[in-house]
C-alpha cells in the first residue's frame, strides 16, 4: 500500500532542482554522489550552496579536503548518474567506469557532462537534517551547448 504524500510534501515536490554529480577527494581518491540540492547564491565572488545529508560520508570528505566540484548533467549525460547508485566492491568506485579528468584544483569532473564547477569551501550552516556547504566557484567550464537536467520529486520531504 502506498501512502499519498501530504499537501505540503506535494507542494515542496514541485520546486525544481537540477541533477549534479558532486565530487571531492578522500585520502587522495575520488569520491562522489548524485546531488540535487544546489544553487548559486552569490555573484561576486560566485558562491554556490550545496545541501548534504548530515550523515553522508561525502560531507566529511568535503570538510576534510576543503573543496568540491559539481558536474552539471543534461539529458545526454543524465545516464552517468547510474554508476553512483550501484554498489561497488571494496577498493572500487564509480570513477573506475566513468571517463573523468581532474579540474584545475585536482578534483574529478565527468568528461561527458554539460558543464562543471570547482569550488573552495567558504563556510557551512546546519539546516535540519542537512548541512548547507557554501563554496566559492573558482574554476568552471561549459563543455557544450544545452540545458541542464531538471528534476521534480513527488514528495518534497524526501529523495
Amino acid at each position: 500500500m502506498s501512502s499519498v504524500p501530504s499537501p505540503l510534501a506535494q507542494a515542496l515536490g514541485r520546486i525544481p532542482t537540477g541533477l549534479y554529480v558532486v565530487t571531492t577527494l578522500r585520502e587522495g581518491r575520488p569520491i562522489g554522489f548524485v546531488g540535487s540540492l544546489l544553487m548559486q547564491v552569490g555573484f561576486a565572488p560566485p558562491v554556490l550552496s550545496l545541501a548534504i545529508a548530515e550523515e553522508r560520508e561525502h560531507l566529511a570528505a568535503i570538510r576534510a579536503h576543503g573543496r568540491f566540484a559539481v558536474t552539471v548533467l543534461d539529458a545526454a549525460s543524465q545516464g552517468l548518474m547510474s554508476a553512483f547508485f550501484k554498489r561497488h566492491e571494496p577498493g572500487r568506485s564509480p570513477f573506475d567506469e566513468l571517463e573523468h579528468r581532474p579540474s584545475p584544483a585536482g578534483l574529478p569532473i565527468l568528461s561527458r557532462a554539460l558543464a562543471w564547477l570547482d569550488c573552495r569551501v567558504s563556510g557551512e550552516f546546519a539546516a535540519g537534517d542537512h548541512v548547507v556547504v557554501f563554496g566559492v566557484a573558482e574554476h568552471g567550464e561549459l563543455l557544450r551547448a544545452g540545458d541542464p537536467a531538471v528534476h521534480l520529486r513527488k514528495n518534497g520531504l524526501g529523495y
